[in-house]
Parts: C-alpha cells; structure tokens; sequence
C-alpha cells in the first residue's frame, strides 16, 4: 500500500498517533516545541532528553519508547540554531524525523516541525518530498528482497487551518515528482545490461503509454539521414543499436511556451579507445546516463502534473561507447549534423559529441529554451564537488531561473563562467574544432564545444552533474547510490513556466 502524506492544523500537543517526530532548537530552552512537549509529557520526558544528552545540534535525533502512551514513540530532531534554519534545514530535518520514525516500525507518523516564517505550500512541498525520497529503497536486483516498510500514512502537522486545501494540493503535487525522482535514480541504478539504449527507449515508451504522450524513436537510418555524425561515431562501436529518443508532452488547449530538455544517455562508457583504467571508476560507467535519467524522470512528473501551456520535448540520443574493430579512432575526424567538423582527439570525451547532434535537433524544434543535462566532466566534480552541479549559460534570465527552481528542489547549482578566450583550446589544425580543449578549465570547454551546436537566439544552459547523479554514501534525501538529481529542478523550472 502506498504511503499517503496527509496535512493537518493538530500540533504536537494534540495529535493522535503512533510516532510523533518534534523538531528542537538548541538555543531556544523556553522555546513552543518544548513548551508542547513539557505540557503533553511532564517534565521527566525533559530529564530524559538531558540524561541522553540531547543537544539539538543540526542533523541529529534521538528516539524515546514511551511505554503505555500515545504516541508510543517520540523521535526529537535536533534543529540548531533557530536564526540559520532556513528552507533546506527544515527539509533535512523533515527527512532525519522520517527516517528515525521509520525505524520505529510505527504506521502513523506525525511531523511536527516549526514552520514559523515558511509559505506554508513551500513548506509543505519540502516535508513532503524529503519524506518520501528519504524513504526509497531499490531491491530490484536483490536475491532475497526485504519488504519495503514504510508508514501507512504520514502527518504533516502545525499547518495554518485556511491553508489545508492549498497544502494538501501541494502534498500531492509532491509526489508526481517524487515519482520521476525515483524513476531516475531507478535507471541510473540499474547495471548496464539491463538499461540499454533499447531500454531507455522503452522507459520513454512506457512514459508516453500511461499519460498520453508523444514519442518518436529514430533508428540508425533515421539518424544517419539527419547527418547525424558525431553521434552516430559514438555509437559505432558497440553491438547495441543507438536509439534516439523524442518524448513530447502537449498540453490541452493554448501553447504559450516550447521547452526541450536534453539528456546524456550513454548506458555505459568504456572511454574507448581512450580506454577507462583502474581507478577511473570504468566500473561505475552505467551511470553516464545520468542526465537521460534526469530528463525522463522529470517527463514523467510533468506529464502527471500537465502544466497548462507549455509544450515540453525531452531528447535523448541513447547510445554505449565501447571498443571494437568498428569503434571510432582517436584522431578520427566526423561531421555533425549541422556540417560542423570535430576532431576526435579523446574517445572519452563521448557525451559531448552525442550531446551536439541532438542540441542541433532541438533548435530544430523553434523552442523558447533549451536546457541539457549530462555527466559531463571530472573536473566539473573537483571544481564543485559531489553536492553542487554546474551550471553554463549565456542567458542571466535562465540562468537564474534554474538556480531558483533548483533551491525550491533542494538541488544545489553553481553558475561557471563561458569564457570566450578558452574556445582557442578547442581549435582544431584539420577539423572546425577538437572534442577536448587543455585540461585546465575542462568543463568550461565542454560546455564552450556545446554551445556551437546551439543557435545564438536560442536561450540555452547547460548542467553538468557529473559530481551529483550518485552518492557512495548518502547525503540529504537521498540514500546511498543513485540520486536522481536533475528532476526536481527541471520540473519546478517548467511549473514555474520556463522562464528564460
């Protein structure tokens, strides 16, 4: 049965149920969590929390079995300071207080966190979503897979009474993305004998069979009758067929908007002839389609949600790089579909190539903007990091549509810089361009080679998640492996009506 997230007005003194999560300051001793607590539970439960010396640091929680009582459990969440919790401290806190109450066992959790200074549908949006992701959890490939606990149903308490109805919209909302979410970190879990380009291509089939899409699937012939060279030199060396995939989400009546989102869907990397070596995490290389994850997960949320007009095309040309007697050489010099020349001076600079055809595709389209999405590079992962992904965009409107979207996902981007003097390391003495450019400043090439695939007039950005799309560990919402990182800010920048 699925989890259902209810909002309510009862707060923590009042609310029935059995396992309560309260959220704590730890500068605020007299502040109204504490007050509740005192008043519904004595002054042992305060002894208790002193004993186990809770000190409502940030992240931090502590679960008390009240014997004989209801709720029969009590989870604290430690908030921090009251004056720096902020938006995404609340969605953090939100997802620790699931998680612990989970443990629990209970089948009704009630989640009481201050939410004094929120929009109470923004922060609705953020408990219901760290809620719900933080709770995921794909067995898909194990041998003996445990049962997927979750609580029947989760509160969501101290909402304004006149804004329930805009909340529980909200709430719902939320779990259309959440389901594109998971759908993502679902394909770029997967190994790559199971997602293939077929597979992505049967992913998008699926998307457009239960929510009345459109889809193309362009075949080999299909491509090479578009020009479309640098891809198809891509996809030359393996066994599988490439699959170019145009998934289209039309809403009923007026279309006011275009919007095309592009994803990077190589399936695995091997580098090439560029061959991956030890240590370069070759292993890992089903996750190189991170940004076809990305863009599919979010297609299927818009396409539950239907944003009223827009017209959105995702655009994924699906395909593996790997070694063969067919695969294309380092120094080989192919023509993409808008009669540039590029000369392969790197195998493993894969993406981009596969990427430039389809931007050419989506101008094609006459959309308002375009956005790609791509584990592009390794140095946009020392630049940033593993929890922020880079951002490239010669429009400021879009751009900083994208951060904002991104902050109301809680998903972290940074604007690089497009610097026209670094295009010089991507000249070419043969070709109209190289596919690399020197190993400073990478991604900045990376991102400078797709922009000459992409129209002058046409506002464009360019993501790279290369740091994002997978966690070892776990971090904020999500669990450990795959993220599913791209969705919430893709869909929130198409609700929010693809500014650009």
């Amino acid at each position: 049965m699925a989890m259902e997230i209810r909002c309510s007005s009862a707060t923590a003194r009042d609310w029935t149920g059995e396992a309560l999560v309260v959220g704590l300051f730890s500068d605020a001793p007299g502040d109204s969590s504490r007050e509740l607590l005192k008043a519904r539970f004595g002054d042992a439960l305060l002894e208790r929390m002193e004993r186990r010396r809770f000190k409502a640091k940030p992240g931090e929680s502590l679960v008390l079995e009240l014997l004989n009582q209801e709720p029969s459990t009590l989870v604290l969440v430690g908030l921090g300071a009251a004056a720096e919790f902020n938006l995404e401290q609340l969605r953090k806190a939100a997802a620790i207080g699931a998680k612990a109450a989970n443990g629990s066992g209970a089948s009704s959790v009630g989640l009481a966190l201050p939410l004094e200074g929120f929009a109470p549908v923004a922060a609705t949006s953020a408990m219901a979503e760290a809620v719900r992701l933080i709770l995921f959890r794909d067995q898909r490939f194990k041998g003996e897979a445990e049962p997927a606990a979750q609580p029947a149903q989760v509160e969501l308490l101290g909402l304004p009474t006149d804004q329930l109805s805009p909340c529980q919209s909200a709430a719902s909302s939320s779990q259309a993305i959440c389901s594109g979410v998971e759908l993502a970190r679902e394909l770029v879990a997967a190994p790559p004998n199971v997602v293939t380009p077929a597979a992505l291509a049967e992913s998008a089939a699926t998307i457009a069979r239960d929510f009345g899409l459109q889809l193309k699937v362009l075949e080999r012939a299909d491509c090479e009758a578009l020009g479309m060279g640098s891809y198809l030199a891509v996809a030359q060396g393996s066994d599988l067929p490439p699959k170019f995939i145009h998934l289209t989400y039309s809403p009923q009546g007026e279309i006011k908007r275009r919007l095309v989102l592009v994803g990077k869907g190589l399936t695995f990397d091997s580098g090439g002839y560029n061959l991956k070596t030890a240590g370069s995490q070759i292993e890992m290389m089903k996750f190189d389609m991170g940004g076809s994850g990305a863009v599919l997960g979010a297609m299927r949320a818009i396409a539950e949600l239907k944003p009223a007009g827009i017209e959105v095309h995702m655009l994924v040309a699906a395909c593996e790089n790997m070694i063969s007697g067919g695969a294309i050489h380092p120094g080989a010099i192919v023509t993409a579909s808008n009669g540039k020349t590029i000369e392969i001076n790197n195998t493993d600079a894969e993406g981009r190539l596969t990427l430039a055809d389809a931007l050419v595709y989506a101008c094609k389209l006459e959309p308002d903007a375009v956005v790609d999405l791509a584990t592009l590079t390794g140095a946009c992962v020392i630049a940033l990091g593993e929890e922020i992904a880079g951002l490239w965009s010669p429009s400021d409107t879009l751009a900083e549509a994208l951060v904002q979207a991104g902050e109301d996902g809680g998903e972290n981007l940074w604007r690089m810089p497009l610097r026209a003097s670094y295009r010089a390391g991507l000249k070419s003495g043969l070709a109209d361009m190289k596919n690399t450019g020197p190993r400073p400043g990478g991604s900045i090439t990376a991102a400078l080679f797709l922009q000459d695939f992409v129209k002058k007039e046409i506002p464009w950005a360019h993501m790279d998640i290369a740091g994002t799309v997978w966690s070892d560990k776990g971090r904020g919402l999500d669990p450990a492996g795959a993220t599913g990182f791209g969705v919430r800010t893709l869909v929130n920048w198409v609700l929010a009506g693809g500014a650009a």
